[in-house]
């Protein structure tokens, strides 16, 4: 009997205008665990005006932390060229470079403002979308990446390493409802609309009420 195909998680870039791929990092290993934060975005403050205290002002803030392993162990068996000349530096690199504008954005940037541009506008970086199943493509901002290397070969290259992420869920609030992250958003939210729809509401006897 054939075991089904293990999926991977992981992040994919797009150009935001033309939906265009330019990269896609798989994770080597699946984190066994994943946390979620979801921010209420509420109209009511305590103390307030008590006719916002039921209303959203919109979609909650979600924040997304895992923690992943690099790990060239079985490509040093295999006798890889690149892992054994650079280790894991490649695949680290990668994803430093999802938070780092490239050196000739920089180096554009700085030549626009030594010619007397008097509005250097901030760098725009791809369209970062954090991949986790089919029901889980989501537009996000990576907002943390850590990295601990635990291992090295005898050129000090790493060999072995974990990352840690943390990445915050952007939403139309704040891609806007006409942008390619925003679709890909609202694709998300009626995603776990549909989720939710399947699970059965309980009886209130569960609760130990019979009316409210």
């Amino acid at each position: 009997m054939t075991s089904p195909r293990m999926i991977k998680g992981g992040i994919v870039q797009v150009d935001p205008a033309s939906g265009t791929r330019l990269k896609v990092i798989a994770l080597q290993y699946n984190p066994d665990s994943l946390s979620r934060t979801l921010q209420i975005q509420a109209s009511g403050t305590e103390g307030g005006d008590r006719s916002q205290a039921l209303r959203l002002r919109g979609a909650a803030v979600e924040t997304i932390k895992l923690e992943a392993e690099v790990d060239a162990t079985d490509q040093l068996a295999a006798a890889e060229p690149a892992a054994c000349s650079l280790g894991i530096h490649p695949q680290l690199a990668t994803l430093e470079l999802l938070v780092q504008p490239t050196s000739a954005a920089l180096q554009a940037n700085d030549a626009m403002s030594r010619s007397g541009v008097l509005e250097v506008l901030p760098l725009e970086a791809p369209l970062t979308l954090f991949v986790w199943g089919r029901n889980r493509v989501v537009p996000v901002r990576i907002t943390d990446l850590s990295v601990t290397e635990e291992a090295f070969d005898v050129n000090l290259n790493p060999i072995r390493a974990k990352v840690s992420l943390g990445l915050r869920v952007l939403s139309v609030d704040d891609l806007g409802f006409d942008s390619r992250g925003g679709a890909l958003y609202l694709t998300y939210l009626r995603s776990r609309e549909s989720l939710a729809g399947r699970s059965a509401s309980a009886n209130l006897s569960a609760l130990g009420l019979e009316v409210i």
